[in-house]
């Protein structure tokens, strides 16, 4: 039996993690969620890794939760069920604080969580033919544990329309509204990715590690002194580091840096 999530690294350092339930339109359970962490979790810390994709198998790139899942669910107490959310909300975060670009290959419909796993994405490219959908309302449910992620992506007034209406939505109106970064054709999207996957692989991987994480830290903070001596700080680190200082002397120099010296040889 195929897992229903593939894990591959190539010699670039592009990792690939891709959903594979296309019987199932990708839909993800329990087992499926602690797979997912335990990858994060694997592209995080290994040192090889310079880019994460995530993408899906088949026409569909996820139709959220899986039905027999949700029927599980529907016996839970409320402790089990709190459990039981609590470990999607883990593997959400993981993905969101992963601290290596992350790309996610959106193809056909992307409704209910898996709206959560596009938005804790750093970009996002999707097909015109894209469609989603907040659907959880529906079901008289909310979308608790993706919502933290999808209220960045996409900003708290567009979230609630969509939180509430359950409408659904193309790829050109997702792009407009901040969850996707690209809306291209179905025969562009394999290109797109990749030529993205390239500008990313000319770049120093510790840097981008660091410039993520200067979103994440500073995106809410008042732009006061401390701030300001605090971005000083860490532009100082970085321009001192190993690979700052490969960087600047490369380019100098007119020669690739060592990170691009590796993925040519």
């Amino acid at each position: 039996m195929d897992s229903a999530v593939n894990y591959n690294i190539d010699s670039t350092g592009v990792c690939r993690i891709r959903l594979n339930r296309p019987e199932k339109h990708n839909a993800f359970d329990d087992d499926m969620i602690a797979t997912l962490t335990q990858y994060f979790s694997t592209a995080a810390k290994d040192a090889a890794v310079r880019v994460v994709v995530l993408e899906a198998e088949g026409k569909t790139f996820s139709a959220g939760a899986d039905l027999s899942w949700m029927k599980r669910m529907a016996s839970y107490s409320e402790e089990e069920n709190q459990q039981d959310a609590m470990a999607l909300a883990t593997m959400l975060h993981t993905l969101y604080t992963l601290p290596k670009p992350t790309i996610a290959k959106v193809q056909g419909a992307a409704f209910g969580g898996a709206v959560g796993l596009i938005a804790c994405c750093d970009i996002a490219v999707g097909s015109k033919l894209s469609k989603f959908c907040l659907s959880e309302v529906k079901l008289g449910l909310i979308p608790a544990t993706i919502s933290p992620y999808v209220i960045e992506a996409m900003g708290a007034r567009v979230c609630r329309r969509y939180f509430q209406t359950a409408e659904v939505f193309s790829s050109r109106r997702a792009r407009r509204l901040g969850l996707l970064s690209e809306s291209v054709s179905e025969d562009a999207l394999n290109s797109t990715v990749d030529d993205m996957v390239n500008n990313i692989l000319n770049n120093g991987p510790q840097a981008m590690a660091q410039a993520k994480l200067l979103v994440q830290d500073f995106s809410q903070r008042e732009i006061n002194h401390s701030l300001l001596h605090e971005s000083s700080a860490r532009i100082a680190k970085v321009r001192v580091s190993e690979e700052g200082q490969e960087g600047l002397h490369a380019f100098f120099e007119k020669r690739p840096a060592a990170w691009r010296e590796t993925e040519n040889d």
